[in-house]
């Protein structure tokens, strides 16, 4: 039996940021990160690998990020836990035991038990396995015509790249726009119009019932209205579960949706000071609505993991993880979305009273250079003090930073009337004009509405 301090189990984003952290704020412990794959994939890179990069190779979480601060790397596959010997059994029958374990099991695509057919050939979902995907691209190698079911981000990106690998690609979803669940009918409308230019089909409002297969294989596929579509292939991007079975196993609590129970310094609870869960295993909350929230981000499980690397043997009140902002960018050809808290249909969904606001500017000045972009910046905000609950942006290249901004600005529970004073740095080859950056004007506009 192996005696360690710090045990992480899993290689993902989460638990490579937690290792890093935790030995680099603790460097006389001994830390040891377990994981299944000799290869770990960049979990947000994985829609490019089937157009942009093409081969899962150049989508590699270097090794070399944990080894130079002196994190042990161990490929095994954790399958029991032993809470009270805190003791981790692996697969190869070694054990280990621990002062302290960092649970980021991460998550695991769904594939719903209802619908028919989800077992054919041809059939594939997308998870973090580098093994799996490469198979995927071979099967898809000799196909033409691909069916995506779910239009969320990771939908939205594969059926892109898909598209701009010569496949057909009809895109599908259930609800009247894509992106629904992170943005407002005015975006994800645009978002659905670039992506349609760019020769995807996007269909709507309809779901699927089942997929139908000859000789073993996908050959069709049935909405919810009876219609028939073939499909060669067909990918369930329908969300993700948190792979936390060997937790439940071992008696670590879950919540109702069967994420690892966590405080806001990411220690499972009941309190105990032995176990932290950070990433898509873990339970977190909404930063604006307080709710239990089944976000997952790798840039959230990152932050997530700093919280817990920092804390792990010693508390600062400074370092919570106070809920998660869902923070997300995505990119249809030249064209950026992102957005940050909660949607204004959110925000009425919840019984927050809200003004909301739009400027559209340009992202430089002026506004006809080669690289020049329109820039749409929405604000949602509290009625009654102004505070900003949430944002959205449309724009070129700096739609992602600027949301990362706007993601910091909620995070500090920063009011709309001081962005009236807000200063800012303009040049022209980057920003919009100082008279008219859309992110001020924006809360111009709410203002006005406010008095």
């Amino acid at each position: 039996m192996r005696i360690i301090d710090v045990l992480v189990v899993g290689g993902g984003a989460s638990g490579l940021q937690a290792a890093i952290t935790t030995k680099t704020t603790y460097p006389d412990k001994e830390v040891v990160l377990v994981r299944k794959e000799q290869q770990v994939l960049i979990p947000c890179g994985i829609p490019y690998i089937f157009g942009t990069l093409s081969d899962s190779s150049k989508d590699i979480l270097p090794d070399k990020l944990l080894t130079s601060v002196g994190v042990e790397i161990v490929v095994d596959e954790l399958i029991e836990i032993k809470v009270k010997e805190h003791q981790c059994v692996l697969a190869s029958n070694e054990i280990i035991q621990y002062t302290k374990l960092i649970l980021a099991l991460g998550s695991i695509p769904t594939k719903p038990a209802w619908l028919k057919g989800a077992d054919l050939e041809n059939v594939f979902t997308i998870p973090k396995n580098k093994e799996y995907l490469d198979q995927v691209l071979v099967a898809l190698s000799s196909l033409k015509e691909v069916m995506v079911i779910g239009a969320g981000f990771i939908g939205v990106e594969v059926s892109d790249e898909l598209n701009k690998k010569g496949y057909k690609v009809t895109l599908l979803e259930i609800e009247k726009t894509i992106l629904n669940r992170a943005f407002d009918d005015e975006f994800g409308v645009l978002a659905q119009e670039h992506l349609q230019e760019r020769g995807v089909r996007v269909i709507t409002g309809k779901g699927v019932s089942e997929i139908k297969g000859k000789n073993g294989k996908v050959s069709e596929v049935v909405l919810s209205t009876g219609e028939l579509l073939k499909a060669d292939a067909v990918i369930l991007s329908m969300g993700y579960a948190p792979n936390t079975q060997v937790a439940k196993e071992a008696g670590i609590e879950l919540n109702d949706f069967g994420f690892i129970k966590t405080c806001e310094y990411m220690r499972v609870l009941p309190c105990t000071i032995d176990i932290v869960a950070v990433g898509d295993c873990a339970e977190k909350r909404d930063f604006v609505t307080r709710k239990i929230d089944r976000t997952m981000l790798a840039s959230t499980a990152c932050a997530e993991a700093r919280t817990a690397g920092m804390n792990l043997y010693s508390l600062s009140p400074c370092k919570p993880f106070t809920g998660t902002i869902a923070i997300y960018a995505t990119a249809i050809g030249s064209h950026a979305f992102g957005t940050a808290g909660i949607t204004e249909a959110k925000a009425m969904q919840e019984n927050f009273s809200v003004i909301c606001g739009s400027f559209t500017g340009m992202d430089t000045h002026p506004g006809n250079l080669e690289h020049s972009h329109k820039q749409m910046v929405k604000l949602i905000v509290a009625s009654d003090c102004g505070m900003i609950l949430g944002a959205e942006v449309y724009g070129g290249a700096s739609t992602g930073e600027l949301t990362n901004a706007i993601g910091f600005l909620i995070q500090n529970r920063v009011t709309v009337k001081q962005l009236l004073t807000m200063q800012i740095g303009t040049q022209p080859l980057l920003t919009g004009s100082p008279a008219a950056y859309p992110l001020v004007k924006a809360a111009e506009v709410i203002v006005k509405k406010m008095h």
